[in-house]
């Protein structure tokens, strides 16, 4: 299995490859590799000008869709050849995610640009994409999405502490999925994960840079109280999950507004400021639901600053990485999409009504045939309660 995805950081496109089996209720993920592709030239820009608050057209949406797809197909490409020996059997994408409608705490739908019929072109191969919107009519949020593999992963590590278990992934919004020792499962985005602290660095430095690369001006700058606490007074750390936001809410105007409204604070300080909100947030929940393991992914973990800020925060809550549990820390979205769609290509439901809020399991995704159609595997009747993490094969 391939599995791809752009966060919304708008980075590139993640790419993991995975062999997955499943057998007495256990799936093993062993990885295989992965590949961090970036868009090509002016597609990441125009994207990023796709988003709200800026105004956008049915042309200019076909017109990323068809990119974005071409991309995704050529690196799907990549994966097959790089990473999985030339063989798949099948491609899932969760695409670019450029707009998440969410009214009054119900998610009413979410739009993904990234055209499969794209990647089956450039690949011959079936693909699985369209992942979250089944969850959505189901009344549930589609998102984190995430918690699938984090409910089935981490249940072994909270029942051995007898103690809840979360996984943290910092992307441009960040989520966490909760597992009990009983194996109860909750999962929602926490708040901004990179979103803000991207859109200030671009703007401190001039457009020079897109992020605060190793936490270098956060770590020069004082957090200001005045503008922390404006930010974290917005009501959707408040409302109870499960619930998903994105950067229709934490955009540009979002930040310039709070900003306006306390004393003016810029350049290090605020990056330091953001920084801090991000980590205040994400320890906050873990507090709420007495995490003692914390075990982190995403881009935002590469952020020296932000992890000092995190760990100053959850106290003497055991931080991990998912490296430490077998799974590369910057690729686990895209295993995670891998994951997804073996359980869509086996019949298997995809989402964690729990998390999610939807009215219950649902196979997950549309699929796009390949050069040879359609021949689909038996359905897998047994249900899945765990995940197995199996060590990488030695390259040669």
């Amino acid at each position: 299995m391939v599995g791809l995805l752009s966060g919304t950081s708008i980075d590139g496109i993640d790419v993991a490859a995975a062999e997955l089996h499943a057998a007495d209720g256990e799936l093993t993920l062993t990885p295989l590799g992965e590949l961090e592709i970036p868009y090509p030239d002016g597609l990441r820009s125009d994207l990023i000008d796709a988003l709200p608050p800026q105004p956008s057209s049915a042309e200019r949406l076909t017109m990323l869709d068809t990119r974005a797809g071409q991309a995704f197909g050529d690196a799907a490409r990549e994966g097959v050849e790089h990473l999985a020996g030339g063989r798949a059997d099948l491609v899932a994408s969760l695409g670019q995610t450029v707009f998440h409608w969410v009214e009054d705490g119900t998610a009413l739908g979410t739009l993904q640009l990234g055209s499969p019929a794209w990647i089956a072109e450039r690949t011959g191969l079936p693909v699985v994409a369209d992942l979250r919107s089944r969850d959505v009519a189901a009344g549930g949020h589609g998102a984190p999405l995430a918690s699938t593999l984090d409910a089935l992963w981490l249940r072994g590590l909270a029942e051995s502490t007898s103690a809840p278990a979360a996984a943290l992934n910092i992307g441009g919004i960040a989520n966490i999925t909760v597992v009990g020792p009983d194996g109860g499962v909750l999962a929602y985005d926490t708040g901004p994960g990179n979103a803000l602290l991207d859109l200030a660095a671009t703007e401190v430095t001039g457009g020079a840079k897109r992020s605060d690369e190793g936490g270098e001006l956060a770590a020069i700058g004082i957090v200001q109280e005045e503008l922390l606490n404006r930010l974290l007074a917005d009501p959707y750390y408040a409302a109870a999950p499960p619930k998903s936001t994105g950067k229709e809410h934490f955009h540009t105007a979002y930040l310039a507004e709070a900003r306006r409204a306390t004393a003016d604070v810029g350049g290090a300080d605020l990056l330091a400021t953001l920084t801090e909100l991000t980590a205040a947030t994400i320890a906050t929940e873990c507090a709420r639901h007495s995490v003692r393991t914390l075990v982190a992914s995403g881009g935002g973990v590469e952020n020296p600053a932000l992890m000092r800020a995190l760990a100053a925060r959850l106290g003497d809550v055991d931080l991990r990485t998912s490296d430490d549990l077998g799974l590369p820390r910057a690729a686990k979205e895209a295993y995670l999409t891998a994951l997804l769609g073996w359980l869509t290509w086996h019949g298997v439901p995809g989402n964690v009504p729990s998390a999610t809020g939807a009215r219950g399991p649902r196979v997950l995704g549309s699929l796009t045939p390949g050069a040879a159609g359609l021949s689909m595997p038996t359905p897998y009747t047994e249900p899945i309660t765990r995940l197995r993490v199996a060590a990488a094969p030695r390259k040669r």
